[in-house]
């Protein structure tokens, strides 16, 4: 008999079938999203790769210099990125129940198997597809970068953690009244001009800065140039206010997933 107050899982308790659960569905995306040849995995480093080329050329013809530094790939890498590691992850969560939709009538796999493994797999495909640009940019092109391992893991894990709340989130909105992907699509579509890509908060003046602020990825942005720029001290990035956002999003997104997971299996 088990001592008091301990917890003991049951043989056949989802909690114990978890990590077998998360493993299948990510062999399962890995064969569908990215396909059984290199070809999907190169995509993920081309995208980035290829944001950062077109805005490198770009701006360079009208700037003599990026608002920071002396190399604009490096500048604009740092801010492409970690918003295309939010909104590829993000995305990726929020199709989760109509992508393993089946599979989650099954009681051996749960809403929660199935985002994290989206969140593993994606968020480490985005990862590496990072650091290859990075390190082409600075090895490659002879970019100066006093790399800060820290701060751009900080950096990357306060994306992923928004992308994994905001998609949770989105996946119950996104059943519960379908124009919401609609929607979501045409508000975000703002993002790439307001997150800090193309130019430093502090260069935004009064009082449209202090409305930027709320803008979590301006935080994950700044941070992200902390971790390659030794001179560059962003004092308004906050990682508690993106940990506090990311949190409260997907706690609401898994209960609510909860809430009316017999309603959205039974559609």
């Amino acid at each position: 008999m088990a001592g008091k107050g301990r917890l003991r899982v049951r043989r056949g308790s989802p909690v114990r079938h978890a990590p077998r659960a998360i493993l299948a569905l990510m062999l399962r995306e890995m064969a569908t999203t990215y396909g059984r040849s290199p070809g999907g995995y190169l995509w993920a480093v081309i995208e980035p790769a290829a944001g950062v080329a077109l805005l490198t050329v770009v701006f360079s013809i009208g700037f003599r210099a990026p608002p920071l530094g002396v190399s604009f790939p490096l500048f604009y890498a740092t801010g492409v990125l970690p918003f295309l590691m939010f909104t590829d992850v993000a995305n990726k969560i929020g199709q989760t129940v109509q992508f393993s939709q089946a599979l989650l009538r099954y009681p051996r796999v749960t809403f929660l198997d199935a985002i994290l493994a989206r969140l593993f797999l994606n968020g480490g495909v985005q990862m590496m597809a990072g650091v290859i640009v990075l390190a082409f940019i600075v090895l490659g092109l002879g970019a100066r970068a006093s790399v800060d391992f820290a701060a751009l893991g900080a950096a990357a894990l306060l994306a992923l953690g928004l992308a994994a709340g905001i998609g949770t989130l989105n996946a119950f909105l996104s059943l519960a009244w379908p124009l919401w992907t609609t929607i979501w699509a045409i508000a975000t579509r703002p993002l790439f001009i307001v997150s800090c890509i193309f130019f430093l908060y502090r260069s935004v003046p009064q009082p449209w800065d202090g409305l930027l602020w709320f803008n979590p990825l301006v935080h994950v942005t700044g941070l992200m140039r902390q971790g390659v720029y030794p001179f560059y001290r962003p004092d308004y990035v906050s990682p508690l206010y993106v940990a506090g956002v990311a949190a409260a999003c997907f706690i609401s997104g898994l209960f609510l997933l909860w809430r009316h997971h017999r309603d959205i299996l039974h559609r």
